[in-house]
C-alpha cells in the first residue's frame, strides 16, 4: 500500500480513537441519532465537495426520531439519513441489515453481460489468481477480465500472464463490474505498465472536526515493477460498477501512454472508508480520507473513458459485446499502424 495512504490512516486512527463518541450515548434511539449525525459532522470527507448541508440533514431526521421506535424503524431512518451523502462507501450496518446507497450507478446502463463475455472466454481460458485471461482474434489480443480487487494476484500470476501474452500485438485489461478491494493488488497490477516511477495522485487525511479541516495534500508515487512490465497498446474497460479501488487503478491507468481507457465513467468511490460504533453496537462506514488525481481534483463521481462505447442492443441479440469489439478494432488498428511506419 502506498506510504502517504499508511500514513492517512494512522494519524486519522489515531485522532478518531482519542474522541471517544460513542461513551457520551446511552442506546436510546435518539442518542444513537445524535451519535452517527456527530461521528459523520466531525469525520466524514465529501461534505463541501458534495454541497451537502448536513445541519438541514439533522433538522430533516430529529423529526422522524421518537424513542418508542422499535429497531427496524430506526435502522430504516437512520440508514436514510447516511443516503443523504450519496457515496457507496457509507453504510449502516447492523445483525439484521446493511444499508447501502446504490443511486451511483442505477440509471446508467450495465455495459456488462457475464453470458455475453462467456462467447469470449469459452471454457477453455486460463486463470492466474483472481485474473481469467485468453488470447483473441486470432491470438493477435490478450484479453483480461479482473473481477474483483479482493482476489488476489502474486507476482508469479503475473509474469506468466504476460508470458503468455508476449506475441500479442495489444492488450484489452477488463475491469467492468469490478467492485473494488486491496489497493496492494491495483499498485502491484498498474507497476507492471509503468517505464518510470510516476505521481498518481494526492492524498489527504481530517486535522479537526470542520469539514474543510484537511491537511494539504500529500503526493502519491507509483514505481515500475523489477519484473516483467507490458509497455505495448493497452485498452482498459470500464462501465458504472467499476468502483472503489478500481476506479483508483482507472486513475492510474489512464496516466499512462500506452493506454486507452474505454467504456462507460467509473463508478468512483475516491474516499477511503473507516468504520466507527453507535452506542447500541452498530456499525458504521463511512468515506474519511479523499484520495485526489494528479491535478488535485476528486474522482469521487468518476472517470470519463477516454473513449466512450456502450453496448448495442443489436450486439445484444447476437451474443456480441460492443465495447471489447471496439477494443479488439483499436489495437489491431494500432498494430497496423505500428508496422506500417516500421516499414517505412
Amino acid at each position: 500500500m502506498k506510504t502517504s495512504i499508511i500514513h492517512c490512516l494512522l494519524l486519522f486512527c489515531f485522532l478518531f480513537s482519542g474522541c471517544e463518541k460513542a461513551t457520551k450515548y446511552n442506546s436510546s434511539p435518539r442518542e444513537n441519532f445524535e451519535a452517527l449525525w456527530r461521528i459523520m459532522d466531525e469525520n466524514y470527507c465529501f461534505f463541501a465537495f458534495k454541497d451537502v448541508d448536513w445541519d438541514d440533514v439533522y433538522d430533516r431526521y430529529n423529526l422522524l426520531v421518537g424513542d418508542t421506535m422499535n429497531q427496524y424503524e430506526l435502522f430504516d431512518v437512520l440508514g436514510k439519513m447516511l443516503a443523504e451523502v450519496k457515496d457507496g462507501h457509507t453504510n449502516l450496518i447492523s445483525s439484521f441489515d446493511m444499508s447501502r446507497y446504490w443511486a451511483w450507478y442505477e440509471d446508467y446502463p450495465a455495459n456488462f453481460y457475464k453470458e455475453i463475455q462467456d462467447n469470449y472466454l469459452g471454457t477453455d481460458y486460463k486463470i492466474a489468481g483472481g485474473m481469467k485471461y485468453k488470447r483473441l482474434a486470432d491470438d493477435k489480443i490478450g484479453y483480461v477480465y479482473y473481477g474483483s480487487f479482493s482476489s488476489g494476484v502474486g507476482e508469479n500470476n503475473l509474469d506468466y500472464m504476460f508470458a503468455y501474452f508476449k506475441e500479442c500485438k495489444g492488450l484489452i485489461f477488463d475491469v467492468r463490474d469490478n467492485g473494488g478491494g486491496s489497493m496492494l493488488y491495483s499498485d502491484r497490477i498498474a507497476s507492471r505498465f509503468l517505464k518510470e516511477r510516476i505521481l498518481t495522485g494526492y492524498t489527504q487525511y481530517k486535522k479537526g472536526n470542520g469539514h474543510n479541516d484537511f491537511t494539504q495534500p500529500s503526493p502519491v508515487y507509483l514505481s515500475p515493477s523489477d519484473r516483467t512490465c507490458w509497455l505495448y497498446p493497452v485498452v482498459v474497460l470500464t462501465n458504472r460498477h467499476s468502483y472503489s479501488t478500481t476506479n483508483d487503478f482507472v486513475n492510474v491507468m489512464r496516466l499512462l501512454p500506452q493506454v486507452t481507457v474505454m467504456g462507460d465513467r467509473t463508478g468512483g468511490g475516491s474516499g477511503l472508508p473507516f468504520s466507527s460504533e453507535l452506542p447500541n453496537g452498530w456499525s458504521v462506514r463511512f468515506s474519511a480520507c479523499p484520495v485526489l488525481d494528479v491535478n488535485k481534483q476528486h474522482t469521487e463521481f468518476g472517470i470519463d473513458p477516454d473513449i466512450a462505447v456502450a453496448i448495442t442492443g443489436e450486439d445484444i441479440m447476437k451474443g456480441r459485446d460492443t465495447i471489447i469489439e471496439a477494443a479488439i478494432g483499436l489495437l489491431l488498428a494500432k498494430s497496423d499502424s505500428a508496422e506500417a511506419k516500421a516499414a517505412k
